[in-house]
């Protein structure tokens, strides 16, 4: 299953946290007032994006200014990977925009060197009210809160109920099964379908379900501190069940699994019908329902009913962050309030950056989804979550390619899944170190 977003160049990190190292001696929220100017005021605001998104954002933009008549804010956006390497550039010269779109993969770097500012600053004009608490805390670094989630999305299966009904397979109970249930039915469709269709599209290349598969050992990826924490005989478990699916035929040989998954989403084995079951994140479902033009389920996680932990979390599509070298901050707080508390802002933004985090936006939006839009906004009110994963560790935004490489090594049996785990632990943990 594919990352949520794509992933940016290793040399975008390398130059981010360069560029931050600059910044650390500076005292967060010491450069401007916390009180509203009434003189002009300019703010500087960057986000990535497709044409699509810029025109809501300026739309966006161009109505919070009719509010605030002595605010202009400029908008600068790029694609992905030249937007990580713009901001660092900018950070590094003092320069950094006073709005920020922040991901979950650079956030502790950012914040923990002093770039970002403690929105608890300026929480007179950044009401917070609607967000639940275990959303509010993905954006927290070290207790302080330095970005604001936009969107939510978490952790899903996917399942092509048109392809179950023509093998005759019944849709299981998601309020109790396991991963041997799933397990299970897969085996049903890949043996119905006479190989024709697999079961299950088999995963391993995300962090989204290790993060899951170690939390509800009891576990985690990393602990508070930023240590790898995923115990090596969980993480061989997890290699084991993987190549276990391949081995009885409930998913596909590891070549096509590996082809699929370093593809595009519409090459996958659910937006081909080629895959009954498959994991994704909730909000993948929009574009899933598109590619296959098949009638397409959320259903909860497998094993979450006798779990330690629930391994169902929220994960941020994005953030909202501030400078903490802004002159403005308190504008810059009112700004990213209008954005993710206001109605006008999320009639035209809708669902462009992921369901809103904000509970009562996302209430008045659903009606107006398409129905996979409303599905995914409905999945995240029906799951039980428990608290956030610890926010990516400085050095390690490279997880997911490490872990990659080593599911590929493993189905390919050329490391068993108990030296893989020695193995992926160990460079994790040095990435992190070097960091």
């Amino acid at each position: 299953m594919r990352r949520f977003n794509a992933r940016p160049v290793r040399r975008a990190l390398l130059l981010a946290v360069t560029a931050a190292l600059t910044f650390s001696a500076c005292a967060v929220g010491s450069t401007g007032s916390t009180e509203l100017s009434k003189d002009p005021v300019t703010l500087r605001f960057t986000w990535w994006g497709a044409d699509a998104r810029h025109k809501r954002t300026q739309e966006v933009i161009e109505r919070f200014q009719k509010q605030h008549s002595n605010i202009t804010i400029k908008g600068e956006y790029k694609d992905w990977n030249g937007y990580w390497d713009s901001l660092a550039t900018t950070v590094a010269a003092n320069d950094a925009p006073d709005l920020i779109q922040m991901d979950e993969l650079y956030l502790s770097s950012y914040a923990q060197r002093g770039v970002l500012l403690d929105l608890g600053t300026v929480g007179k004009y950044l009401n917070t009210g609607a967000f639940d608490g275990k959303a509010l805390a993905t954006g927290k670094v070290d207790g302080k809160q330095y970005a604001l989630p936009v969107g939510l999305t978490a952790y899903s299966v996917v399942v092509n109920t048109d392809l179950l009904a023509k093998y005759g397979v019944s849709l299981p109970d998601d309020s109790t099964w396991s991963w041997d249930d799933l397990k299970a039915v897969g085996a049903q469709v890949s043996k119905a379908s006479g190989g024709a269709v697999s079961g299950v599209q088999s995963w391993g290349f995300d962090a989204g379900g290790l993060n899951v598969w170690a939390r509800q050992a009891g576990g985690s990826l990393y602990d508070s501190s930023g240590k790898v924490a995923i115990k090596p005989e969980v993480l061989a478990g997890y290699w084991s069940y993987l190549v276990s699916l391949a081995k009885d035929g409930v998913a596909p040989v590891p070549s096509v699994t590996v082809e699929r998954a370093t593809a595009s989403l519409e090459q996958s084995g659910t937006a081909t019908n080629k895959s009954v079951f498959a994991t994704w994140w909730n909000t993948q479902l929009t574009s899933l329902s598109a590619a296959s033009k098949a009638n397409l389920k959320l259903l909860k996680l497998p094993g979450e009913a006798t779990a330690k932990t629930p391994g169902a979390y929220y994960k941020p599509s994005m953030y909202w962050s501030v400078s903490a070298r802004s002159k403005h901050p308190a504008e810059a707080a009112l700004f990213i309030d209008f954005l993710a508390n206001s109605q006008e802002a999320a009639d035209v933004l809708q669902t462009d950056r992921g369901v809103p985090a904000n509970t009562t936006i996302r209430q008045a939006i659903t009606a107006k989804l398409d129905a996979p839009s409303q599905a995914a906004a409905k999945y995240l009110d029906a799951i039980t979550v428990g608290d956030p994963p610890r926010v990516t560790p400085k050095g390690a935004s490279n997880v997911e390619k490490i872990l990659q490489r080593h599911t590929e090594q493993v189905l390919f049996g050329k490391l068993t899944p108990e030296a893989a785990a020695t193995s992926f632990i160990a460079e994790l943990q040095k990435e992190i170190d070097s960091a």
